[in-house]
């Protein structure tokens, strides 16, 4: 029994020197959450606030008469579960570009 004991609070050590996050919601508890930023996603979000046709479906999502439009836990928007790329030359190029350089990428 003791060598049962033993095991668990070296377990029990380990998950504490994993410096594990707690996140509860109403709905659950999430341990051990590792979360990953996207630099991308977080200039996706900036550019998200100064587009005209973005802030129109944002005040939409806000009252509550949009539903194919979401803000996710991270604040980017999102159309059926899609990033909304606001019209930026630049934002549109990266995607591009990152399309066709990306080993995952399969040309003809």
């Amino acid at each position: 029994m003791s060598s049962l004991m033993a095991k668990e609070l070296k377990l029990i050590e380990e998950f504490r020197d994993l410096s594990l996050v707690c996140e509860t919601t109403t709905r659950s508890v999430k341990l051990g959450m590792l979360k990953l930023t996207n630099p991308f996603l977080e200039e996706v979000k900036e550019k998200q606030k100064t587009g005209a046709r973005l802030l129109k479906y944002k005040a939409l999502i806000e009252k509550g008469k949009e539903v194919d439009f979401k803000i996710d836990e991270s604040g980017v928007m999102r159309c059926r579960g899609r990033v909304c790329v606001p019209g930026v030359p630049e934002l549109k190029k990266m995607i591009l570009e990152e399309g066709h350089r990306s080993n995952l990428s399969i040309h003809p």
